[in-house]
């Protein structure tokens, strides 16, 4: 029996219809940017995997730093220990987090870093004495599957059936030129009107909402007007972080930095599942009491793996090298080349890029998982390129490494998707 068939006994996917789509590729090998599978065909990873291997799949210097690691400690509880990797990763974290940023939380995941975000924001309010219990969030946002994290984002493909126990959220729009004025009176309104204890957003690109994306100056006036009222901002950059936009974080293009941060994704360079959420002084300071109550009592069995802070580590390294830097710089640049090819083709409704993020709109009427997709994705694969459309939008999320080669490739079998969709 092959391994798609033995898949088939046990395995429950996520983000899939087993009725619709019971038959999943093996992938058996990756290296650089390419995934390989069983029957030795190649595909070129468009997305990072989820915007996680962002270094390159395998690169050869996480896994000598890892593999060093795993001869010396490989896991240990983190409540009561501590252990170097932890260690030297919080300093070198600091060192390239916005200025303001100063205490750092572990957990497994994205959605788990968000539910800590979430957390952090209620219960500063509640240390200090007031009682919030109201977040706001931006339209279409995504930032999870746990329930706080489900509450705070409003995709319904992923939260109809949980809706009734959310926690209470209110919502606005993102901001463009012609509705910051609005949103600026609608937040005035929500804070005289209800407990706002914080604010859930994601900087910049709404990566879930099909890459979306919304302006610095925007941004910037909603959290200068949240910041007023004592709303703690918490950036969700779970997939916005680690060199993505063109700078270490999307926050670095803001003015008004967040009280919180959330990260995972890219921050193990894909190798094992880590997540951080980060905060300044003063957040930390309203836990910081003899009253044993008003500790953060949140607790992963992983916490702060040593592994993964290795990964996370040597991760940072490359980030901070000229070489990853100049790759960056290249990737953006050939992004820009390739959206003048484009951007004024009939199938075309719209494009957008921010630094290696880059989403184009078919102008046709899509469901986000449906036929024409599917078809859409059955074609880049035949292609040997692996990107997942949402919906009527296509993007691309490649790995730094990505070779010139490699970036023409994934954009001919776009162009060749634009002929035949």
């Amino acid at each position: 029996m092959n391994l798609t068939e033995r898949d088939k006994k046990h395995l429950w996917h996520p983000l899939t219809q087993h009725k619709l789509h019971d038959t999943m590729l093996p992938i058996v090998k990756a290296k650089g940017a390419v995934l390989t599978d069983d029957k030795g065909n190649d595909y070129i990873d468009g997305i990072s995997s989820w915007y996680t291997s962002v270094y390159g799949h395998c690169n050869d210097y996480i896994l000598e730093k890892v593999g060093a690691q795993m001869q010396q400690l490989d896991q240990v509880v983190f409540s009561g220990f501590t252990h170097k990797p932890a260690i030297e990763l919080s300093e070198e974290l600091i060192k390239i987090l916005p200025n303001n940023q100063e205490k750092l939380f572990f957990s497994d995941n994205g959605s788990t870093s968000t539910e800590i975000g979430i957390k952090m924001a209620l219960q500063y309010h509640f240390n200090n004495g007031e009682k919030r219990n109201v977040m706001l969030a931006f339209e279409d946002g995504f930032h999870g599957d746990t329930f706080g994290a489900m509450s705070v984002s409003s995709l319904s493909v992923y939260n109809g059936p949980f809706e009734d126990f959310f926690i209470d959220v209110e919502r606005i729009p993102v901001p463009t030129e012609d509705n910051i004025e609005a949103i600026l009176s609608q937040i005035e309104e929500l804070v005289n009107t209800k407990a706002i204890a914080g604010f859930v957003y994601e900087p910049l690109v709404q990566g879930a909402a099909a890459m979306k994306m919304h302006n610095a100056e925007g941004l910037n006036k909603i959290l200068q007007t949240l910041k007023k009222h004592n709303v703690l901002l918490v950036a969700d950059e779970v997939m916005t972080s680690f060199g993505k936009t063109g700078k270490y974080f999307a926050s670095d293009y803001i003015d008004v930095k967040p009280d919180v941060i959330c990260m995972s994704k890219a921050l193990t360079a894909g190798l094992l599942p880590m997540a951080v959420t980060s905060c300044t002084q003063q957040v930390y300071d309203a836990f910081y009491d003899d009253d044993i109550s008003k500790g953060l009592f949140h607790g992963h069995t992983y916490t702060a793996n040593p592994l993964a802070c290795a990964a996370a580590l040597a991760g940072l390294e490359l980030l901070q090298s000229t070489e990853m830097q100049d790759n960056i710089a290249r990737i953006t640049a050939s992004h820009k080349q390739f959206n003048e090819e484009v951007k004024n083709h009939p199938k075309v409704g719209a494009t957008r890029q921010l630094g290696v993020i880059y989403a184009l709109d078919l102008n046709i009427k899509m469901e986000r998982y449906g036929n024409l997709r599917d078809k859409l994705f059955k074609h880049f694969m035949d292609s040997g390129v692996f990107l997942r459309p949402l919906g009527n939008t296509i993007y691309i999320l490649a790995p730094f490494v990505t070779t010139d080669e490699q970036l023409q490739k994934i954009y001919n079998s776009i162009k060749e998707a634009l002929e035949i969709v």
